[in-house]
């Protein structure tokens, strides 16, 4: 991973993308921090089975930190000698989804802090929606709506972008233009 201070790897469900950040967590020479911002329903027998598969894969030595809700202050916590990743953003929004518009800008503005304020190495992995259907239902359509604002405005301060497709990983911060906004994203909320 090189010195790289804060990396995105986003992609679509099953794509490799988690696995790709697990490999750039281990190649950091550092110390491993795993940000899991799942909830736990252990009554979801296939949700357990996920996260299982997600906890067999990484090594041993990595330490495990959950943050369903306040991701900023887990990330203000960490010392600058560690690799942190957060896997995943999707999961963290899940739980956070029923903020009001003025919160979720307050909540979205301090963690683009703590992740630009950080001294330690970060990946954070974020899950690629709506590139084809509208969710047909408000809730859906603010869940694709602020996922696609994140990960917008923290590929904006990452030094690497990946998108994660079929098993590749491709670089978008070298390959890709950035687009600027036309509209400031401080309006009011899509539904």
């Amino acid at each position: 991973m090189d010195n790289r201070h804060l990396v995105l790897v986003t992609g679509p469900a099953r794509s490799g993308k988690s696995e790709w950040a697990e490999n750039l967590a281990d190649q950091s020479n550092r110390s491993v921090i795993y940000v899991a911002t799942a909830a736990d329903y252990p009554e979801d027998e296939e949700w357990q089975t996920r996260i299982q598969s997600h906890q067999q894969r990484r090594p041993t030595n990595w330490q495990t930190i959950h943050a369903p809700m306040d991701l900023a202050k887990t990330i203000q916590a960490q010392p600058k000698s560690v690799c942190l990743l957060i896997d995943s953003l999707g999961t963290w929004l899940t739980n956070i989804l029923d903020q009001d518009a003025a919160l979720w800008a307050d909540t979205l503005k301090t963690l683009l802090k703590a992740l630009t304020q950080a001294e330690c190495q970060i990946i954070v992995v974020g899950e690629e929606t709506g590139w084809g259907v509208v969710p047909g239902y408000p809730l859906g359509r603010r869940f694709r709506d602020r996922m696609g604002e994140l990960l917008r405005q923290i590929g904006a301060i990452s030094d690497q972008v990946y998108l994660v497709s079929a098993g590749y990983a491709l670089n978008l911060k070298a390959l890709g233009t950035y687009v600027t906004p036309m509209v400031s994203s401080d309006g009011p909320e899509r539904v």
